[in-house]
């Protein structure tokens, strides 16, 4: 892994290849800091429970309405979806830290 990326999905670790672990942790990225009232990420830990989605943000818990839980919990579902070996998602846990 790059060190600013891990994840976590059905209590497996997951290694990709750098490009598929940068494109992720970008794309998550971005998504997070597009959300009203929140800022650059330093670290982020992202977990997703059925449908439940529940973010932490550098030490703060953020709340999501339905709309955009199930927004990023679509959106990373369908980025990690097409890692090989991947099949049915309960959970999934990443980390981010920059």
């Amino acid at each position: 892994m790059t060190g600013n990326l891990s994840l976590i999905i059905n209590d497996a670790p997951i290694h990709t290849h750098t490009f598929v672990e940068e494109f992720i942790e970008h794309t998550v990225s971005g998504m997070i800091e597009a959300l009203k009232g929140t800022g650059k990420i330093k670290d982020l830990n992202l977990i997703i429970e059925g449908d439940q989605v529940k973010l932490n943000l550098n030490g703060v818990p953020i709340p999501l309405n339905a709309m955009t839980g199930k927004m990023i919990r679509s959106t990373i579902l369908g980025l990690v979806s097409i890692i090989q070996g991947i099949e049915d998602i309960h959970t999934l846990s990443m980390i981010v830290h920059k």
